[in-house]
């Protein structure tokens, strides 16, 4: 809906629209903002009024949708200027074409209209905290196994595939095995990897065909701490996702997970940042719970990311929904294809657990748009509630107008921040 009342919404989507509103209203982060805001409402986070590109994607999307009221609303506004919005999370940047958790990316997404970025948080060797998907995922997220000094560090060096077995080729490099001085060496790539290569250079050669290779002649890779500069830069929220750890932890003997998660918000606090502009995520409920008791103001907007990989996972998710609510839990963020269902033939509508959620009065964000190709083979995990009624590129739109009004989410993760822009400025969200 066009103009939301805050007052009508949880603490969650109450910060998110503070973000959204700009540096007028967002005020310094005094007692007396947090207590004054009830009469604010949705709106665009305005980055000194700068004017952001959505680029040709979203138009040919509107195109591919059948003829009806969504898209006649969509074709209304092709002529109108667009703004950031924080309903646009730019996952890992805008991950569809530039190599993810890099500087370019960063930048792509926010150019975007991306009001909300996301670093996901990881540990190198000497405990430096940097963005990284995984811990372990530089053989197929970096260049790593093109500098021989370092692909020698790998947890498990390149091993060439087996043709005449069918046995993949396999190779683990971790940021915990690289010093931080080690990992500033790196250029990013696009993630992927050929699993029948019997070379490294092979192996790094494997971007999904619907991506592209060419923004990924430079890929700068980033500390956290330099994604908040970046961030603060660019005038965005947000929204690190603490990462497991790989190893073992303790690691080392005394790094502990509780002193892994206040790393990861000391670093904000260090950087001059205020609570209200960051979104804390992790799939871990104690880390959720940790900052929550620990870091009650950037505890109150962490955001629980739910692990639900298929139907079957999803009655034990609503059923800890009233608990999550109770422990201090404001926004929960699950896959996209949680949160809805088919009605008839091809009705898109909420699901149980959308309505459950909102139920136990939890905001809602959820993950990952744009991360599924053209769609014209159902689209895959993301679409696996609903895979019988998404046939092509249009119902991009189609499920994104249902999560937006139907489901009432507040944000959502997008691999490409200008589809999810585009729209949020026509709706007003």
């Amino acid at each position: 809906m066009k103009t939301t009342l805050i007052r009508a919404m949880g603490a969650g989507a109450l910060a998110l629209a503070t973000l959204a509103a700009g540096p007028a209203l967002a005020g310094n982060g005094s007692h007396d903002d947090h207590d004054n805001r009830s009469d604010r409402r949705w709106g665009h986070h305005d980055r000194g009024a700068q004017m952001v590109s959505v680029g040709v994607r979203p138009y040919y999307l509107v195109d591919q949708l059948e003829e009806g009221r969504l898209k006649h609303k969509l074709q209304s506004c092709e002529n109108r200027p667009v703004k950031p919005t924080a309903f646009s999370i730019g996952h890992r940047g805008a991950a569809m074409q530039f190599p993810e958790h890099t500087r370019e990316s960063y930048v792509a997404a926010a150019r975007q209209g991306a009001g909300i970025v996301e670093c996901d948080v990881t540990f190198t060797k000497d405990r430096e905290l940097v963005c990284r998907h995984s811990q372990c995922d530089l053989a197929t997220t970096t260049n790593i196994l093109g500098i021989p000094e370092l692909a020698a560090k790998c947890s498990q060096p390149f091993i060439p595939a087996d043709l005449a077995t069918g046995t993949p080729a396999q190779a683990t490099c971790c940021t915990s095995d690289l010093t931080l001085a080690e990992f500033r060496a790196l250029r990013g790539k696009m993630d992927g990897a050929n699993p029948m290569a019997t070379t490294p250079e092979e192996y790094m050669a494997g971007t999904p065909s619907w991506r592209t290779d060419m923004y990924a002649a430079t890929g700068t890779l980033m500390t956290h701490k330099e994604s908040i500069a970046l961030f603060k830069q660019l005038g965005v929220g947000m929204t690190p996702e603490l990462k497991s750890a790989s190893v073992a932890m303790p690691y080392e003997g005394d790094y502990t997970q509780e002193a892994y998660a206040q790393q990861m918000i000391d670093e904000y606090k260090e950087m001059g940042v205020s609570p209200r502009k960051v979104w804390p995520q992790s799939f871990n409920l104690d880390d959720v719970l940790y900052w929550i008791h620990n870091e009650p103001r950037f505890g109150k907007q962490a955001v629980f990311l739910e692990s639900v990989d298929s139907e079957a996972d999803v009655p034990a998710a609503i059923a800890r929904l009233p608990q999550l609510a109770a422990q201090g839990v404001n926004i929960v963020a699950p896959p996209l294809w949680t949160l809805v269902t088919v009605e008839g033939t091809d009705n898109i509508v909420p699901s149980d657990y959308a309505v459950a959620a909102k139920a136990a009065g939890l905001d809602i964000i959820t993950w990952t748009l744009e991360r599924s190709g053209t769609l014209v083979d159902g689209g895959g995990w993301y679409y696996q509630s609903i895979t019988d009624a998404t046939t092509g590129p249009g119902d991009t739109y189609r499920l994104l107008d249902v999560l937006a009004q139907d489901v009432g989410i507040i944000g959502i993760f997008s691999d490409w921040p200008a589809t999810v822009t585009y729209y949020a400025n026509c709706m007003g969200k």
